[in-house]
């Protein structure tokens, strides 16, 4: 097959940017929005993994099993990295470890993909600390919880952010996620980003189309810099096809194959192909999530891959046990039949051409 490359040059502001594809090898294994950054300047976009954190026999952090799978996740295509969020059990390390995770993350990743760093700790001050930390490591951006234990008003949770993006020297995403936490009302996600410059995005983990439709008809206008992330891997071809940028999803530290290819059939305008590979997550990610104690499922589907990330810090009982053993059967097999898709999913050359003609008129414009 003859190798046919598309060379774009662009100034944008003082930097030279210089996009080069090969489409011979263009699978959907190895295409990356990163190729396209005009099309949503400066978003975070695509799929970020809210990576595992692997624990060794002792219950401490395996930093090299953690570098070692964070190369995985990139070499299979992961848009970027989320250390420290839900799956990766923030709340069950200390703050130095937390610490020590990012970094891990952020020197193993090398500028290959951008860190979302999760920043939330107990108090505002320590949550500002921590930002600045991240983002003198070199993340590209953090996400902050809203306060949890103390349940907030939507006033309170609109001054705790407000604090934060007032103060701190890296962007912030806010981070929804109402199962856990103080929820982040529409009107307040909406306030903010009219506010803070710093407040670039928002990680939603409610699952809540309606609302993400409200807010990207609110603030898209207003903010065009600003992202949109779905937190909800069981609506996540949905939330793209109504205007989300991207995801932060469990089931991509497991088959980071399989919601790619959700990201890119959407991207590309195949609907109908997106929804086809959200029904084949939809199973997978209900076996995984309701696996003993969140993330238990997840360090099961990881187990499937290859990758023995640890049993992480919450005990389990025998009962657990035993039906962690029972799942993992189940959990196999539903892995086995997405494993492979980088093989097996190529982007048509049809979708590809449509693509390279969107950047065209946008270069040209």
């Amino acid at each position: 097959m003859s190798l046919f490359r598309v060379t774009v040059q662009h100034h944008c502001s003082a930097a030279l940017f210089l996009a080069t594809f090969s489409l011979a090898t263009f699978s959907l294994a190895t295409f990356s929005l990163a190729a396209f950054p005009l099309a949503m300047p400066n978003r975070i976009t695509g799929i970020l993994t809210p990576n595992i954190t692997p624990v060794d026999d002792r219950g401490r952090v395996d930093e090299e099993r953690l570098r070692g799978y964070v190369d995985w996740l990139i070499e299979r295509g992961v848009d970027g990295l989320y250390p420290n969020g839900s799956t990766g059990e923030f709340v069950r390390f200390t703050a130095e470890e937390r610490r020590r995770i990012v970094q891990i993350v952020v020197e193993q990743a090398g500028g290959r993909v951008p860190v979302l760093a999760g920043a939330a700790e107990a108090n505002v001050k320590a949550t500002i600390d921590a930002c600045d930390a991240y983002g003198a490591m070199g993340a590209r951006a953090v996400a902050i919880v809203a306060p949890f234990y103390y349940r907030l008003s939507s006033e309170g949770v609109y001054a705790y952010f407000r604090e934060i993006a007032d103060h701190v020297s890296i962007d912030v995403t806010l981070y929804n996620i109402p199962l856990f936490a103080s929820p982040i009302e529409v009107d307040t996600v909406i306030r903010l980003a009219s506010e803070c410059p710093r407040v670039v995005g928002i990680k939603d983990s409610s699952g809540d189309l309606p609302n993400m439709l409200r807010m990207i008809a609110a603030i898209r206008p207003l903010r065009d810099d600003f992202t949109f992330l779905t937190g909800w891997d069981a609506s996540l071809a949905p939330m793209l096809i109504a205007g989300a940028d991207g995801g932060t999803n469990a089931t991509s530290g497991v088959v980071p194959e399989l919601t790619r290819a959700i990201h890119r059939s959407v991207v590309s305008g195949n609907i109908k192909e997106a929804m086809r590979l959200q029904y084949q997550l939809l199973p997978l990610f209900d076996a995984m999530i309701s696996l003993g104690e969140f993330p238990e499922g997840f360090r099961a589907g990881a187990r499937s891959r290859g990758w023995n990330l640890g049993s992480g810090r919450v005990p389990l009982s025998e009962q657990q046990k035993d039906a962690v053993a029972r799942t993992q059967r189940e959990i196999d097999n539903l892995v086995a039949e997405v494993a492979d898709l980088d093989e097996t999913l190529v982007m048509p050359p049809e979708a590809i051409e449509k693509i390279v003609q969107r950047v065209m008129r946008q270069l040209g414009s």
